[in-house]
């Protein structure tokens, strides 16, 4: 793609450069990309993987602020296998699977100030957002069990072996 810096102007395009089409199934558009078509719910979080997580706090913010609602519709696209449930879920824990086959849940910025996993092994896993506000919606630090955290993700085995992973939240 040209590098880091050339990426992340087209991922800014993307998401600003309005879609002109007479397609009537595209819901959920933030510039070019469309929420409410599941296969697109990795690309915020690739931001992230070009070196801006502040962008892909930026954008869950706003694909939360906009396509989620507390309505009958509030859902902007078809739910029919649970993923726009699944990308809510795990978003507002604060990651969410690029490659779900991989291990790996690339960081975005959790959205809620606690979750506790009580996972099948007996486990617990607990995610905590510690001053998170509509202001303070950037990650400013990471920690597991404790220690610090300067991966850009977590792996499913340290959710499946439990502990707490906290996300420092700021301006």
């Amino acid at each position: 793609m040209g590098g880091e810096d050339f990426f992340v102007s087209r991922l800014d395009t993307f998401f600003t450069l309005e879609l002109v089409t007479a397609q009537a199934d595209v819901t959920g558009l933030i510039g070019q990309y469309a929420h409410g078509n599941e296969p697109s719910h990795h690309v915020a979080y690739l931001y992230r993987l070009a070196g801006h997580p502040d962008k892909t706090a930026e954008i869950v913010r706003q694909i939360f602020d906009t396509q989620y609602k507390p309505l009958p519709d509030g859902l902007c696209g078809n739910d029919d296998c649970g993923q726009m449930s699944a990308w809510y879920m795990l978003s507002a824990m604060g990651f969410y699977p690029v490659d779900p086959v991989g291990g790996k849940y690339v960081f975005g910025a959790p959205q809620m100030p606690k979750f506790t996993l009580h996972l099948t092994n007996g486990n617990t896993f607990t995610i905590e957002a510690k001053n998170l506000s509509k202001e303070n919606l950037y990650v400013k630090s990471i920690t597991l069990n404790g220690k610090p955290y300067d991966k850009d993700y977590i792996e499913h085995q340290d959710i499946v072996n439990g502990g707490t992973l906290v996300f420092e939240m700021g301006k």
